[in-house]
Parts: structure tokens; sequence; C-alpha cells
């Protein structure tokens, strides 16, 4: 077996990868430091599973699983965070996640996790088969970010980790006129007035 493992955080990495070859001793796990270089190695080798952070340096992940989804490449994907499940999970699974994992439950979870995705199932908990629910049915008790597209969202976690216009557009692979289209909409739609709100908002509600 062949496993992607991608954090930031060396010592995280590390704990993985025993927690991995408890169970899997054979397995070749490859390990990727930040989002664009979990891209690459997803452009350029093969991998039965894909166990990744969800905040790391670089595009933001869901931009990198949406990218691999529209190449065609099917591999599973587990994401580990530690924020809350309904800040991101929603966004995660429709965008071709197999998994989503609380990093605190991961140490339990994380085997059984891989075991249903690598059998084609999703591993979603009883929390966000609820969250998934209300979304389809049309929950209208909203957070302000939730009103944000995937692409407008993307654009906001960047400006609230203090990324300028100039890297977000090269993160996403945009036009600065684009990116700050992008900034006004999601000031508009969130009714914030400055870069120190973004991040005041973001931080209050774990999504940096």
């Amino acid at each position: 077996m062949k496993i992607l493992l991608a954090d930031d955080h060396q010592m995280i990495r590390q704990g993985l990868v025993m927690l991995i070859k408890q169970s899997y001793p054979f397995a070749a796990i490859i390990e990727a430091s930040n989002a664009d270089e979990l891209d690459g190695l997803l452009q350029k080798e093969t991998f039965d599973i894909v166990v990744s952070d969800l905040f790391m340096p670089g595009k933001p992940v869901i931009e990198v699983v949406k990218h691999i989804r529209d190449s065609g490449n099917k591999v599973p994907i587990i994401i580990l965070s530690m924020s809350l499940p309904e800040r991101n999970a929603v966004r995660l699974i429709r965008a071709g996640v197999n998994g989503y994992l609380n990093k605190d439950t991961a140490p339990d979870e994380l085997i059984k996790a891989i075991e249903f995705v690598l059998k084609g199932k999703k591993y979603i908990t009883q929390e966000i088969a609820s969250l998934l629910a209300d979304a389809y049915l049309g929950d209208t008790d909203k957070l302000p970010h939730e009103s944000l597209s995937d692409r407008e969202f993307e654009v906001f976690q960047l400006l609230a980790q203090g990324k300028t216009p100039t890297q977000i557009a090269e993160a996403l692979s945009l036009s600065i006129n684009t990116v700050s289209t992008y900034k006004t909409r999601i000031m508009d739609k969130m009714n914030l007035t400055s870069f120190a709100e973004i991040i005041k908002y973001a931080v209050a509600n774990d999504l940096v």
C-alpha cells in the first residue's frame, strides 16, 4: 500500500506514521509538509489513499481536493482537522473527500476510517451526517461565512491567514482584479468592513 500523508507539523506526521504502521507495517508512506507539495505529489505519483491536514501553508486544501477530482483521480481522501466539524465538513464532503476526522479522535478512529474508505465507503460520523442532511434540506440558520461560494470561502480563508491579494492570486491562479472582486463580495455578504474584522471572525469561528 502507498499512502500520502500531509501535515505541516513534523511531530504530528511522525505520530501518524507510527499509528498507521501498527496496522499497515509494510505500507510505503510518502510525506508532504504543505498543500502545494500535496498537490504536486498527487499530480506525479499514484497513491492508494491520502491522509491530509486541512489547514497547511500554500493553496487551500479544498482547492487541492477539487483539482484532484476534476482531473479524474478517485484516490480516497481522509481529512484531519482541529476545527469543529460543522465549520468545514459539508464543503469538504461535497468537494469529494471520503472521510473527515477531528484530530482529537484520530488515534482512535483513523485506522477504522482508512479501512472504510479503502472499501469504497465514506467515513462520516453521525454529527456530520446530520449536518449534511441539514444542508440538503436547506437549513436557514446559517452563519455568515456559510453564505459564501466555495471560491469565496477559499479567498476568505487566505485573507484570514494574512495573505495579500497578490499571494492569493498566485495560490489560486487568479488575477488580482478577480481576487479584489471576491474580497468585495465576501465583505458585502458577511457585513465586514476591514481585514481586521475578517481575521477576528475567522479566529472566533475556528476557520483558520
